[in-house]
């Protein structure tokens, strides 16, 4: 868990007091003047509170220029970022037909899958001719091609389970299948931090749900214990089931989970592991198999098996893998099979011939190349940003690495002064992240040059210095550092 320097927590809290109090002020002032302004919904409940959308109309509107920022081209190593104005202080902005080329650091594009591919792109415009671009119909009806069964296949061998079914997204493969594994009497356990998918898919569940905190095998544990003793609430019936839900890489912090020591625990007190890959799948592993083959676990140890295509393989959906009667039961029962329309045909085409390049079965070694220069490009970046004396999160070998901004006012300097230079970036915060850890969170690519990564790092070094987060010292300048102190070779 992260620990807040404490003058650093009092003057977020004072920035955050001073925000909420003008935002009040300026409520206030326009009930008084606009009282005479008449109300064409006489009768009606007002569709959206004013205490409803304070921090919007107050706090995120006055940045929202940081955020939703569009892009004119493919989301690849750089990337063309359209120019926008406002002429209400950010209430709208307004597109203009100028862009900025950019160095990207905020896209998933953790393998360079994203852009054209001389292997895959051409097999993708092949199967839009084919297919065309939608089936236009859900799994059950018309929407089943033999591409799609063919991913499913290649995921189900890819990841090492005996089966798997996809969907045409990723938030949706986790809001939707958990409530068709567990629901009323059973027992949901999850990550404190997990991310907002799994927490809306366990409380439309109907199970009971309890939290142990991050990352902590040893609280898991505590839990679990505490929970078969005390069995259902009033009832203290046995529980139904018991499912565990982690994540391989965590989105918002770049940890990686625990994994041998939560199976381990799973194992001891028969509860289900439930295992979400969408940042780890493709990115880590020799062979990018994901948090299992990094950390020596057989896969047949977890139980479900979650992950996206829109990370590390440049497409869209999800998939879930496990056991062919679990996957058999998911296609009889879940609504994202039965109802929604099927991944798209081309979509499809891509991860199966993204799969193929990293597993070398394309006939090169750009696979290996690609997952060796993520690692490197990954574990270089991160030591180079804690060398200036900035807060990363994250372990190495991990893609994600969130710089602590701490501050609000920091968000939009930060990310202003980014720009400015040239550099791509995403800050988050409130209500993503807890109010008072707001971050930049950087996504390295296979397709980023040493060169690339060098200038990113001379950029966020500036802003860095500019807006006051470097809240650690710098390491001593060695003599094979430039004098920015950064390594050239």
């Amino acid at each position: 868990m992260i620990t807040i320097p404490y003058l650093t927590a009092v003057s977020t809290y004072f920035s955050y007091g001073l925000l909420f109090a003008f935002g009040q002020l300026r409520d206030y002032s326009r009930l008084i003047f606009d009282w005479w302004r008449t109300n064409n919904l006489q009768g009606y409940a007002p569709i959206c509170l004013a205490h409803e959308d304070f921090y919007i109309r107050r706090l995120y509107h006055r940045i929202q220029d940081c955020f939703g920022r569009p892009i004119s081209s493919a989301p690849d190593a750089w990337v063309d970022v359209v120019e926008r104005v406002s002429d209400d202080n950010n209430k709208t902005l307004k597109r203009t037909t100028k862009t900025s080329r950019c160095l990207n650091l905020g896209s998933y594009n953790y393998l360079g899958f994203g852009s054209f591919d001389e292997y895959c792109t051409p097999r993708v415009i092949e199967s839009l001719k084919k297919f065309s671009a939608s089936t236009c119909s859900s799994r059950v009806d018309a929407g089943t091609t033999s591409v799609h069964a063919e991913l499913e296949e290649c995921v189900a061998k890819y990841v090492g389970q005996p089966a798997a079914v996809v969907f045409g997204m990723g938030y949706a493969t986790n809001s939707a299948i958990i409530p068709v594994l567990i629901g009323k009497g059973g027992l949901i356990i999850s990550d404190s931090l997990n991310h907002t998918s799994i927490v809306n898919g366990a409380r439309g569940s109907g199970a009971t749900i309890r939290v142990f905190q991050h990352n902590t095998p040893a609280h898991l544990e505590k839990v679990l214990k505490e929970q078969i003793a005390e069995g259902q609430p009033r009832t203290h019936r046995p529980w139904k089931k018991i499912i565990v839900v982690v994540e391989g890489i965590y989105s918002m912090e770049g940890e990686i989970c625990h994994l041998p020591e939560i199976v381990s625990i799973c194992k001891k007190y028969k509860a289900y592991v439930y295992l979400d890959e969408a940042h780890s799948i493709g990115a880590i592993g020799k062979t990018g198999r994901g948090v299992c083959e990094l950390l020596g676990v057989d896969t047949a140890d977890v139980d479900i098996m979650m992950g996206t295509f829109t990370k590390s393989f440049g497409s869209c959906g999800g998939y879930i893998a496990g056991s062919k009667d679990l996957i058999q039961y998911l296609k009889y029962h879940c609504p994202a099979h039965l109802y929604a329309t099927s991944i798209s045909t081309p979509s499809a085409q891509q991860i199966i011939s993204a799969i193929k390049v990293i597993l070398g079965e394309d006939g090169s070694n750009r696979g290996a190349q690609k997952l060796a220069r993520i690692r490197e490009n990954s574990n270089f970046f991160r030591a180079e940003l804690q060398k200036m004396g900035f807060e990363v999160l994250g372990d190495n070998d991990s893609p994600v690495m969130p710089i602590m901004l701490y501050n609000p006012a920091k968000i939009p300097a930060f990310s202003r002064e980014c720009l400015r230079e040239n550099l791509a970036v995403v800050v988050v915060g409130f209500p993503a992240t807890p109010l008072l850890l707001a971050r930049a969170r950087i996504c390295i690519s296979a397709s980023h040059s040493r060169e690339d990564l060098i200038k990113a790092l001379q950029v966020i070094s500036k802003a860095g210095d500019l807006t006051g987060i470097k809240y650690f010292p710098a390491a001593p300048k060695k003599q094979d550092q430039d004098k920015n102190g950064i390594k050239l070779d």
